[in-house]
């Protein structure tokens, strides 16, 4: 998400750039500061005027106020204005010696030279920018750039709201699969987009409940009819026959009683409970030993979650019977690691195909249909587990190990 915010942010603040940047260009195009020379020919007319007043009437012009000097004025000669100066005066047609200095107090002072009446000495505009011109052009980029980001990033922040709602709506959904009610204020798009989510939502828990309520009713609807079917078979007179008919009913019996655990731990809300896992799993193979599964609990450390104690027995006994029954025996190991409590379970079996790990906790599924016949079950225990551990905060993965057999591995954040 934070990588379309920034796209924005950096298509805004291009966007802005481009559109101040020719405003700015058009604008400094319309009002700048017409040639020196144009500008120095009316003070050239009367600089012209002046020295001519000067010079054939060196009294009348001191008593103007005219300043006439034996020497130019002193100072640093400004080569620049004196060159705009003496080609404007050209052009209105005086030839005279013309200098522009710039005295130790700053301004600029003209002195024309009038020959054998010495120099007429004035103070001189001075055309140039003002100081520090530069630092202001400086600080005007400075402040559109720096508007041109926090505008972008508001706008940006705007536009990704209820993106960002979405997103931390579909983090929040829980183990059942629910989407959390999402508060309908803030802005208009805000408030549209949590609207959705929640008509999402309450169509999303109205579809569950009645998948609940269609499988939870086959499987009690099923019972009827089996029970009439298993009476019926024990009066089939060929036991053969009659042993195939009861093993299927019998399957059947399974199938629904696991379809309707399912949908109890789906719908289920136990009270949790402080569990320590060290005994759990100490309780679970002691339970199991008796049936003649091979099972051994190695390295435990003491850690404690809370969850609803029954429901973790029953899931963690579900994956422990997986491995014992189809690897030929369980491993188990329990540690820390960190933060997180680390369940592992190992075995020695074939394992599952790469290709079919992905549906090990879909209902129903059997890695070899073949095995319905020779190892009971159906299908449904490790989605079971797998519905007990998430909504329990926990999370379970299944991989292969090397050379072979499985690894199933529980963790829980502390």
């Amino acid at each position: 998400m934070n990588w379309l915010r920034n796209r924005i942010v950096i298509l805004l603040i291009v966007a802005i750039l481009s559109v101040v940047g020719l405003a700015t260009f058009a604008a400094v195009n319309a009002l700048q500061r017409p040639d020196p020379d144009t500008l120095m020919l009316p003070l050239a007319r009367q600089l012209a005027t002046l020295a001519q007043v000067a010079e054939a009437d060196p009294s009348l012009a001191a008593a103007e106020g005219l300043v006439m000097a034996p020497a130019p004025a002193s100072g640093d000669l400004d080569q620049k204005a004196t060159r705009h100066v003496k080609r404007a005066l050209l052009k209105v047609g005086f030839t005279g010696e013309t200098l522009i200095t710039r005295p130790e107090g700053g301004g600029l002072t003209i002195s024309i030279d009038l020959g054998e009446d010495g120099f007429l000495v004035m103070p001189f505009p001075d055309l140039r920018p003002p100081p520090g011109g530069r630092y202001v052009f400086a600080g005007w980029i400075a402040l559109i750039i720096i508007g041109s980001i926090a505008v972008s990033v508001f706008a940006a922040s705007m536009i990704m709201r209820p993106l960002r709602l979405i997103q931390n709506a579909v983090g929040s959904i829980g183990p059942d699969g629910m989407l959390p009610h999402v508060p309908e204020t803030g802005p208009p798009e805000t408030r549209m987009a949590a609207r959705a989510l929640n008509r999402l939502s309450s169509h999303l828990k109205a579809a569950t409940e009645s998948r609940m309520r269609l499988v939870a009713a086959a499987g009690h609807d099923l019972r009827t009819p089996m029970t009439r079917m298993r009476l019926r078979a024990e009066f089939i007179e060929e036991e053969a026959e009659r042993e195939k008919w009861l093993a299927d009913l019998e399957e059947l019996d399974r199938i629904a009683d696991s379809a309707i655990r399912l949908v109890r731990e789906e719908v289920s809300r136990d009270t949790t409970a402080i569990v320590d896992l060290a005994a759990l799993l100490r309780e679970i193979v002691e339970g199991l030993a008796p049936l003649g599964m091979r099972v051994d609990l190695q390295a435990t450390v003491p850690v404690e979650i809370e969850a609803a104690p029954l429901a973790i027995k029953r899931a963690l006994r579900n994956l422990i019977v997986n491995a014992a029954t189809h690897g030929g025996g369980a491993t188990i190991t329990l540690d820390r690691d960190g933060g997180e409590a680390v369940i592992t379970i190992a075995d020695e079996g074939p394992g599952i195909p790469e290709d079919l790990l992905g549906q090990v906790f879909e209902p129903f599924f059997r890695v070899d249909l073949a095995r319905r016949k020779t190892i009971p079950g159906a299908g449904l225990g490790l989605a079971i587990a797998r519905e007990i551990i998430e909504r329990s905060g926990g999370h379970i993965t299944i991989a292969n190990r090397k050379p072979s057999g499985l690894l199933q591995t529980v963790t829980w954040t502390l």
